[in-house]
């Protein structure tokens, strides 16, 4: 479908005027959907703000007048980022990122006004943007009328760098860390408090994501049950294609991250915290990512810091106090996976053909502790398994396997064993459409992001009649009622079994074959304390 565009003018009230645009069908003329651009949600984290905690736009901010509205019809700020294989514009590059895109369905809203998708994106946590996403055919052609907000925020170091010198530098008790999620955070509190001057319902908003946004999905859930009830924001929550990943790195942990940064830039561990500090900020952003790549630990991801992400959060699944208070509030959980992730995830900064460099790499993402326990159950002896080619392909599966498989099946049965069962919904795609060709090689199957396809009603690429057909009964019937917060119609029989789209195009309802393995898995990981089952947790 070939679009047209034109201006697009909002009251906001006491915000002010905005002008974004209508997307229009160009053969007929039949308006789309609605679409803003790159809108503010928190002041810039540039200069002294860098590393430091997002700062809400001030109650006098005003987005533009009626003579003069605030034209956002681009996109969001880019922060800066390594690429994924070569792919790095640095053109495009700006650590003022902290703006959103929302997507608009047309028409009048309903009395209550549009239910609310709070998207978040993946890429790792490393690269990333709302940017690519085209949701006017998915908001004109499906029953999914809600409103989409989909917030950019900071990623890798300059997310989710963490150290004892941040927390000097905070002055206060609180670590500055983990600030990409207090960046969602405040995205997320920024849509509640103003998704009602573009039409939204505030008191009906799912959040949800794909790959590391699903990821960041279970970390905003988990930091909304622990919030009191009315400061609570989270009515249900969709995790694509990603688990809840791991208890963080502790701060020793991310010290040692910290350490190795500055030993790459040439700055003396020696100096004061705020002469570290210092140095840091005044380097731009190419120096900052390029020394980032060549540390030992380049993958920078959150930590546990006590205040964002709490310490025994994984405790809190196993202890059954997670799933308590998903009950007590009655926030779902929608989440799934594609048969074939492994493809893609082997082939983000892969190790060279060792068992020897499989393990360093381990150790960019997870605990030493944990790579030590996952690589003795995947390879004893230190045996390439008979169902990988090389030890390339081998870390793609033990990726995919801790980033989805299996810690999502330790955290569903978790829930499923302490009473949110009825919460829960499963799904795994084993199906992709013809578009999906363009972008991603047909050997590599139904892998990682292929499904974007599925969930984005083709994500701006045409689906044919027979896949519209297909990828409506599958999930999109479900999804809308799930987003509108209606009782869908899933078909599983139990919670811990899937809803399946086989390679055929049908739908099949059944148990969950990779059960028992994952459980295995999630139970090496909780030997060594890094899935919870050590101590007592609450919220």
């Amino acid at each position: 479908m070939q679009k047209i565009s034109e201006p697009y003018v909002r009251d906001l009230e006491f915000r002010g005027f905005v002008e974004g645009l209508t997307f229009k069908d160009k053969s007929s003329g039949k308006p789309l959907c609605h679409y803003f651009g790159g809108i503010p949600y928190a002041l810039p984290p540039v200069g002294p703000f860098r590393w430091r905690k997002p700062r809400p736009l001030p109650s006098c901010f005003r987005y533009g007048t009626r003579v003069n509205p605030g034209r956002y019809t681009g996109g969001t700020g880019v922060c800066p980022q390594p690429g994924f294989g070569s792919d790095v514009d640095t053109t495009l590059w700006d650590e003022d990122c902290l703006q959103c895109n929302i997507w608009m369905p047309v028409g009048t809203p309903p009395d209550e006004g549009w239910p609310v998708f709070f998207y978040i994106h993946g890429g790792f946590l490393q690269f990333g943007s709302p940017n690519s996403g085209d949701l006017s055919a998915l908001l004109s052609e499906t029953a999914c009328k809600c409103i989409f907000v989909m917030p950019a925020y900071r990623l890798n170091l300059f997310g989710f760098l963490a150290s004892q010198e941040l927390c000097h530098d905070s002055g206060s008790a609180d670590l500055v860390a983990n600030v990409g999620f207090w960046d969602q955070r405040l995205a997320l509190e920024w849509t509640h408090k103003n998704v009602s001057y573009f039409g939204g319902d505030p008191t009906n908003i799912t959040i949800g994501g794909y790959s590391a946004g699903a990821h960041s999905t279970f970390h905003q859930l988990a930091y909304d049950l622990g919030v009191s009830d009315s400061k609570s924001v989270v009515r249900r929550a969709i995790m694509w294609s990603n688990g809840p990943g791991l208890q963080p790195k502790s701060m020793a942990d991310a010290q040692v991250q910290f350490d190795e940064l500055l030993n790459a830039l040439h700055i003396p561990l020696d100096l004061t915290p705020t002469e570290k500090l210092t140095k840091l900020r005044d380097l731009d952003a190419k120096t900052l990512i390029k020394a980032s790549a060549r540390v030992k630990h380049h993958q920078f991801r959150a930590t546990t810091d006590g205040s964002f992400v709490r310490h025994g959060l994984f405790n809190e699944i196993d202890s059954g106090v997670f799933a308590s208070q998903m009950v007590r509030r009655g926030v779902k959980l929608l989440m799934g996976e594609c048969r074939d992730e492994h493809f893609i995830y082997g082939s983000w900064r892969p190790p060279r053909n060792s068992l020897e460099s499989l393990f360093k790499r381990l150790q960019a993402d997870y605990p030493l502790r944990a790579c030590e326990a996952l690589v003795d159950h995947y390879y004893p002896g230190g045996r390439l398994p008979s169902d990988c080619r090389d030890w390339g392909d081998a870390f793609g599966r033990i990726y995919a396997d801790i980033q989805i498989h299996a810690l999502e099946r330790g955290l569903v049965n978790a829930l499923v064993r302490h009473g949110a069962g009825g919460l829960v919904y499963r799904y795994r795609v084993e199906w992709r459409a013809k578009c999906v060709d363009k972008s991603v090689p047909k050997q590599w199957g139904v892998t990682h992001g292929t499904d974007m396809a599925i969930w984005f009603w083709g994500n701006g690429e045409l689906l044919t009649a027979k896949e519209k057909k297909v990828v409506s009964n599958a999930f999109h019937e479900q999804l809308a009622r799930f987003v509108n917060g209606e009782q869908m119609n899933w078909g599983t029989e139990q919670p811990l079994h899937l809803r399946r789209l086989t390679p055929k195009g049908t739908v099949e309802f059944g148990e969950d074959e990779g059960l028992e393995r994952g459980l295995e898995i999630w139970k090496v990981l909780q030997k060594v304390g890094m899935t919870g089952g050590i101590m007592s947790a609450k919220l």
